[in-house]
């Protein structure tokens, strides 16, 4: 069955390559996707119950840990924007978000229900905003490439305590994470710096407050929904979009386990054993490394359990969770599908973030033990997935506090940037 997948792969592509050079370039994404699709139909085909184990797997997996975990931050966010609690924050925030990340004062929204609450949460509320002309095609796509990131239980809980058995190490893991993520989102200002920027909420001038309030209440007049209306469109939307989701996840458990059985996962990662020499990695994560790239938790499991260094497996570990896996990028294009915004550009922030997050846990490394001890509590010990009441909560609590101590600190740092330049404004005035 391997030998019928490879050429499967191989002969259309190489018949192609050889007789019609042109065609091969002008058509390969196409001819790529159907030979794909042909493959994991003949693969299901050969090994049935692994097939239909993965996607139990995927569809459990989904049902008692994604579902009820996101389903609360989605509604939420739903009822937010169309109470015009999303406008009143533009205003708030456009004094940080506009110089910093070059997005309207509207991204701060999701930037911090994205950094709290994690996959594809960022994705959606980009793609809202955008529906809502809150932000034009451009800021879009910057936003996206930055806000789209792990939640914190998920790399505290999941990864540092189910998978090393090391609480200590979540800490970097978070820190690397959230660094270089903030980091992209300066490197993505530049990204279309001709384009024009969308207008600004609510006005340049005037008291900011003032200004905050009064587009609160034309959000809200335009919206016009009753509140009943409001909460069931937020509950139908909520879970459409976790729909997707679980399909998604289901999909790639299949994709993952059929290219595990039939050996392309270790064939794979045999070739880029140079590559991670390249990185100063141990050619042990070979396996890891592919894994990853396909899917986020089962490629962190497998980093987790390979024979190489700690610290080895701690940066690939980083570097995974940046690059969030194709299962996640897939999520992202199905949200942004019916819209113009360009997927391209949050791969190639990926790729840097992945890079990034890499780097910044090696630069921690040495600290962590310092820092860890500072920081980290017993009580990140109770935040391992599993399918309880006790879970449920703890999680909706973590990352509800987490959300509003973003914004909260965004707000403050917009507040005190806002009034720095009022003064300076002033005083430039008097000595004019």
């Amino acid at each position: 069955m391997q030998w019928t997948i490879a050429l499967l792969l191989c002969a259309p592509v190489g018949w192609l390559v050889i007789t019609r050079q042109q065609l091969f370039r002008r058509y390969f994404g196409t001819f790529f996707l159907a030979i794909l699709g042909v493959a994991l139909a003949v693969g299901m085909v050969g090994a049935p119950e692994d097939a239909f184990a993965s996607a139990l797997e995927g569809l459990k997996v989904w049902w008692e840990i994604v579902f009820p975990a996101l389903l609360p931050f989605f509604i939420g966010s739903e009822i937010l924007m169309g109470l015009g609690v999303v406008n009143f924050m533009g205003v708030i925030l456009e004094p940080l978000m506009r110089p910093l990340f070059n997005v309207p004062g509207s991204g701060s929204f999701v930037m911090a229900m994205g950094l709290a609450s994690g996959y594809p949460i960022g994705a959606i509320l980009t793609r809202r905003l955008y529906q809502n002309n809150l932000c034009n095609k451009v800021e879009a796509e910057r936003l996206l490439s930055f806000c789209n990131t792990a939640d914190p239980l998920f790399m505290v809980g999941a990864v540092a305590v189910g998978m090393f058995g090391n609480v200590k190490l979540g800490i970097i893991i978070a820190i690397a994470h959230y660094i270089s993520s903030v980091l992209v989102g300066i490197c993505m200002r530049f990204y279309g710096r001709h384009q024009p920027a969308s207008e600004q909420i609510g006005g340049p001038r005037g008291n900011m407050l003032v200004r905050a309030t009064k587009e609160l209440y034309r959000a809200r007049q335009r919206d016009g929904r009753p509140f009943g209306q409001l909460l069931g469109d937020a509950v139908k939307n909520s879970v459409n979009s976790l729909l997707m989701v679980g399909g998604c996840i289901i999909l790639f458990s299949v994709i993952m386990r059929m290219a595990t059985v039939y050996g392309v996962v270790g064939m794979i990662g045999n070739g880029i054993t140079g590559l991670l020499r390249l990185f100063g990695l141990s050619p042990a994560l070979g396996h890891a490394t592919v894994t990853g790239f396909f899917e986020i938790t089962i490629g962190c499991n497998v980093t987790s359990q390979a024979l190489a260094p700690l610290m080895d497996r701690v940066i690939l570990t980083s570097a995974i969770i940046a690059w969030s896996g194709l299962s996640v990028h897939a999520q992202v294009a199905a949200v942004i599908h019916d819209t113009d915004i360009k997927l391209r550009p949050y791969i190639l922030a990926r790729v840097l973030q992945a890079l990034l997050a890499g780097l910044a846990t090696w630069l921690l490394w040495d600290h962590f033990p310092h820092v860890a001890d500072a920081i980290v509590l017993p009580a990140f010990l109770q935040t391992q997935p599993n399918a309880s009441i006790g879970f449920w909560w703890q999680r909706l609590t973590f990352t509800g506090a987490r959300a509003g101590l973003a914004l909260g600190s965004i707000i403050a740092l917009s507040l005190v940037f806002n009034t720095l330049s009022s003064l300076r404004w002033a005083i430039w005035r008097r000595r004019a």
